[in-house]
């Protein structure tokens, strides 16, 4: 059984309530069944799942086995942009998981990659997610790399640690951004009060976001933005740091803020990394897909003279 360690970065937090924002694969229910099966310790010593926590205190929590997500092919349609014996770079729909997850085993564009290209399967340098080397959100559309092989996987990834990947987003947000280029540096760490989200908090991780305002809109911003780290929800949660969310984001955006977008505004538009077996640096771009790019061109016509 896996132990965790975490260490409480402010007071006044329920134990039960810590745990599960802390640890996002177990539910509250089966955190509270931890606590009460004495799995759970502060300092040391057994606690109650109302315990109120103290800065500093170590809370260990033997993980039970979590189940695994079935990997199982699905023949759906794959928009290959670029394909070889190494590797793939697909565009990714909104609406649709990058692979399985908890709550989650079906739907997922790496379960329709494998049946397109069943022997991504050796690419088990994770056997778990074949081939996947980063994510983009559900709702985020765009481009998506995908390793075919152990080897490639190995390089893709390493590539990624070192912050090489060039990584380019076209994004609309709430109000006219200034300055027109810009960066932000901020930690980012799972928010302390909802465990589904992001914040910003000096005992996140480092993260930098850059980017440049293509066009200002009736109340929006049009922006490109390159990413120089690849936190969870990280261009959403810097932007909504700064008081410019993406249009139509739900979780952290202006829900009845104008104007409105099916989905969140933000795209994969280019990408660009080392090939993993020649060396030669290669770069792919994808335009708009039609419902965001039909949520652009009618404020460009409100905003046409």
């Amino acid at each position: 059984m896996q132990q965790v360690t975490l260490i409480v970065p402010t007071g006044g937090q329920r134990l039960d309530r810590f745990v599960a924002d802390q640890i996002v694969v177990l539910s509250r229910s089966q955190v509270k069944r931890l606590i009460q099966e004495r799995q759970i310790t502060v300092n040391g010593e057994p606690a109650k799942p109302a315990a109120s926590l103290s800065e500093g205190d170590r809370v260990c929590v033997a993980m039970p086995p979590l189940p695994e997500p079935t990997l199982t092919p699905e023949p759906c349609p794959v928009d290959v942009v670029y394909e070889d014996e190494h590797l793939l770079v697909v565009s990714k729909p909104a609406g649709i998981i990058v692979h399985p997850g908890t709550g989650q085993a079906e739907g997922s564009l790496l379960a329709a990659v494998l049946a397109y290209r069943p022997d991504i399967v050796a690419a088990d340098a994770d056997p778990e997610r074949p081939g996947i080397v980063h994510r983009l959100d559900r709702d985020t559309s765009g481009l998506l790399l995908v390793a075919a092989t152990a080897e490639a996987q190995r390089s893709l990834r390493a590539q990624f640690k070192a912050r090489t990947v060039s990584k380019t987003y076209l994004a609309l947000v709430h109000g006219h951004l200034d300055p027109v280029v810009g960066a932000i540096e901020a930690p980012i760490a799972r928010d302390g009060h909802r465990r589904t989200r992001m914040a910003v908090s000096p005992e996140g991780r480092y993260a930098r976001t850059e980017y440049r305002v293509l066009d200002h809109l009736p109340g929006v911003s049009y922006i490109e933005v390159k990413l120089l780290t690849g936190r969870t929800h990280q261009i959403r949660v810097h932007l909504s740091a700064i008081g410019y969310p993406v249009v139509g984001d739900k979780v952290y955006g202006r829900r009845r803020a104008r104007p409105q977008a099916p989905r969140q505004f933000l795209h994969s538009h280019r990408l660009g990394f080392k090939h993993p077996a020649s060396g030669e640096t290669i770069e792919f771009t994808s335009p708009l897909p039609q419902d965001l790019q039909e949520v652009l061109d009618r404020l460009m016509a409100e905003a046409a003279p």
